[in-house]
């Protein structure tokens, strides 16, 4: 029984994905930064549901020099992880000029750099064992940009660099790196549009639907099962047909 760590695991897609992989069997590490009250509710839920273990571990990847503590707590909770989801994130909806540098930082550091510095503390186990799956949970707008999304649109199209270079580095080693891409998804994080907003918004995909939380687990499902071992770097965009 392999053990999954997911950053993020609290939201509504981290909370999905974790459902849907102790669905599959594995145990699982559920990183949390800001809300430890719904991580260790979502711990227990999960323990009782599934033959499986969770546990709520504090990960907060703004903070770069604590993240390697974390991973080795997360190491001593249930061994270190063979797979990874990469899934915590952070936005700042404004116009780019507003944004004070240390918004930015911390943007950039959960987005992006608490992304890879925790990838670069899993890899050793990974690289030893020959066998690994870094699924990068990134965005539409780190393909196509968005605007009043400035910093959060170059965080995940360094997300989408990074998955892409480093399947390429890891595949002969055996571990699979694949992001998944979502477009609009119905979470807590687009509480700030409107319904008239959301409607609007709706039309414009082909789908005629927002996603859930649920489409993008899928997806990340998808990538962890045989029928994907042979893709490697590649970004599954999940978004009903709207890019």
């Amino acid at each position: 029984m392999s053990t999954a760590l997911i950053t993020g695991a609290a939201g509504g897609i981290g909370a999905a994905i974790s459902r849907t992989l102790a669905a599959e069997g594995h145990n699982l590490l559920l990183g949390w930064a800001h809300n430890e009250q719904a991580a260790e509710a979502l711990a227990k839920e999960i323990s009782a549901e599934y033959d499986v273990c969770a546990a709520a571990v504090r990960i907060d990847l703004s903070k770069p020099q604590e993240i390697g503590e974390a991973y080795d707590d997360c190491a001593f909770y249930m061994g270190k992880p063979t797979i990874l989801i990469n899934n915590g994130g952070t936005e700042f909806i404004e116009l780019f000029q507003t944004m004070t540098d240390e918004e930015l930082i911390t943007l950039m550091n959960t987005d992006l750099t608490g992304a890879m510095m925790l990838t670069k503390y899993a890899l050793p186990a990974m690289l030893r064992a020959h066998r690994g799956y870094i699924i990068n949970i990134a965005s539409v707008w780190g393909e196509v940009g968005s605007s009043c999304e400035v910093a959060y649109s170059a965080a995940k199209a360094g997300l989408i660099g990074f998955t892409r270079a480093l399947g390429k580095e890891l595949a002969p080693a055996g571990v699979r790196v694949n992001a998944v891409s979502p477009g609009f998804i119905d979470t807590r994080m687009n509480e700030q549009l409107s319904p008239k907003e959301c409607k609007e918004l709706i039309r414009t995909i082909p789908a005629s639907r927002a996603g859930t939380p649920e489409d993008v687990a899928a997806a990340v499902k998808f990538l962890l099962s045989g029928g994907a071992d042979y893709i490697c770097g590649q970004v599954l965009r999940v978004d009903g047909g709207w890019m």
